[in-house]
């Protein structure tokens, strides 16, 4: 895997490898969405030298958070626990980026303080949520129909992520990427079927990427654009997405960033939806596809394996790559991937919640071999 295992550059950092730490929800943050011990742990066992972790999708308010106790970054004690993220990554040479996030009508009052979740329109995701029962157990619960934001609240919301770029930059984070994928509030906006507004951010893509460009232009005021980055899920349908031409609508996204020389372009491929494979048409937006249009680093995400990493790579189509599912259970997957080591096989029953079972408590190869 001679492509994947050489050097490569984001922003102003140097990389040994290409191998990066998917964002995952994991849903295992202490009271008040703060990341604890266990965070710690999880972030440290991934972390290689000259590598990349990008971080669980982190709220910028609590009525953006989608899943009970997702991380946070919009309190003081949030900036505590991540720096002390930060410090165990970077003790292993490791760069890491926060993903910066707002779930819109993804959120459900029980996990925002009994809010009523916002989006552009007041149109209702078919999906659910997790949240805690009167029991304190994690369970699902059917999402609620959204409040459509006033014109007028559409700076304040901007206004949040400017605000947590820099609480992020507090931290001590290596860079902030902005969670424009998987059917929450950017993408809200972004796609026709979700977007039927009439105003300045709806009709036309220029409208409809407004509310996005206009927050990724407040955190590069912040961070500078080497530093900041985007993921989009191009023909992603978590979330009851739909949009009447992706080709179209990406297409003029990725033109747009071209202005911006962002860190990276995170995209996931077409054959992922939320954590299930399907599959794929002509109609579908790829990496390759956006490579012909967007001129800077990008990041294929969506279920590779070792093999179609190293591919793409070779073919040109993405400069690195994100593991999700196989960097759960696989806490040292670059190694294991350069030498060819066999894989742990992961569990989903511990994807979401819970304790250090299936999240701390895999071994790297060499604790396997030892024990």
């Amino acid at each position: 895997m001679n492509k994947l295992f050489s050097r490569t550059h984001i922003g102003p950092f140097e990389l040994n490898h290409r191998v990066v730490l998917a964002p995952l929800t994991r849903m295992r943050t202490e009271e008040g969405n703060v990341p604890g011990d266990l965070m710690v742990d999880y972030y440290a066992q991934r972390a290689s030298e000259g590598g990349l972790l990008i971080t669980d999708a982190t709220a910028v308010s609590p009525l953006g958070i989608a899943y009970v106790d997702a991380p946070g970054i919009y309190t003081d004690a949030q900036v505590e626990g991540w720096k002390r993220v930060i410090d165990a990554a970077h003790a292993k040479g490791a760069r890491i980026f926060l993903q910066m996030w707002h779930a819109g009508r993804q959120a459900h009052p029980a996990n925002t303080g009994g809010m009523t979740p916002v989006a552009p329109s007041a149109l209702r995701s078919l999906e659910h949520a997790a949240i805690r029962d009167e029991d304190g157990n994690i369970t699902e619960a059917e999402l609620v129909v959204p409040r459509a934001l006033e014109l007028s609240e559409i700076p304040g919301i901007v206004e949040q992520f400017r605000r947590s770029a820099v609480l992020a930059k507090e931290a001590g984070f290596d860079g902030v990427e902005l969670h424009g994928a998987n059917g929450y509030l950017f993408e809200q906006f972004l796609l026709d079927g979700t977007n039927d507004r009439t105003d300045a951010y709806g009709g036309p893509i220029e409208n409809r990427a407004r509310f996005l460009f206009e927050t990724l232009d407040a955190v590069v005021s912040v961070w500078g654009r080497s530093r900041v980055a985007l993921r989009l899920s191009p023909s992603g349908t978590y979330g009851t997405m739909s949009d009447s031409d992706p080709h179209a609508t990406f297409g003029y996204v990725a033109e747009h960033l071209n202005s911006y020389d962002l860190a990276y372009l995170h995209v996931i491929e077409p054959r992922i939806r939320g954590i299930v494979e399907r599959e794929t048409s002509a109609s579908d937006v790829t990496s390759k596809d956006m490579r012909r249009i967007y001129q800077g680093k990008i990041i294929a995400a969506g279920g590779f394996t070792g093999e179609s990493a190293e591919q793409i790579v070779a073919d040109g189509h993405a400069d690195l790559v994100a593991f999700g599912r196989m960097f759960i259970s696989n806490p040292d997957l670059p190694e294991r991937l350069r030498a060819g080591k066999p894989l742990t096989r992961y569990d989903r029953s511990t994807f979401y919640g819970g304790d250090a079972r299936g999240y701390t408590d895999y071994a790297s190869h060499a604790e396997v071999v030892a024990a």
